[in-house]
């Protein structure tokens, strides 16, 4: 297991991937600073690997694709909530077209 400050890299960069993975998959126009999506990222990690957990595939003999598919899971969900909420707290929500 990486520590330090090579953990945090690490961390960061997973994190990176995933939100910009979430975004790509995610359906419509998300407008979120890409720290947001580091941030959400991150936390899809963490849930993607309690999830893993829960459901028994946490660890399995090779690429733990089952993890990783929960991992990108959380990241859409979490860059779609993400969106919904910056538009709400930015004002910047959708406007009905007419």
């Amino acid at each position: 297991m990486l520590g330090g400050l090579w953990g945090i890299i690490t961390t960061i960069v997973v994190g990176l991937i995933l939100g910009v993975i979430g975004r790509m998959l995610a359906s419509g126009d998300q407008k979120i600073p890409m720290w947001l999506t580091i941030l959400v990222g991150i936390i899809a990690a963490f849930i993607g690997n309690w999830l893993a957990g829960v459901f028994g595939v946490r660890d399995t003999p090779g690429i733990d694709w089952i993890r990783h598919a929960f991992q990108v899971g959380a990241a859409v969900v979490g860059v779609i909530a993400a969106a919904a909420i910056y538009a709400k707290v930015k004002g910047g929500g959708h406007r009905a077209v007419t």
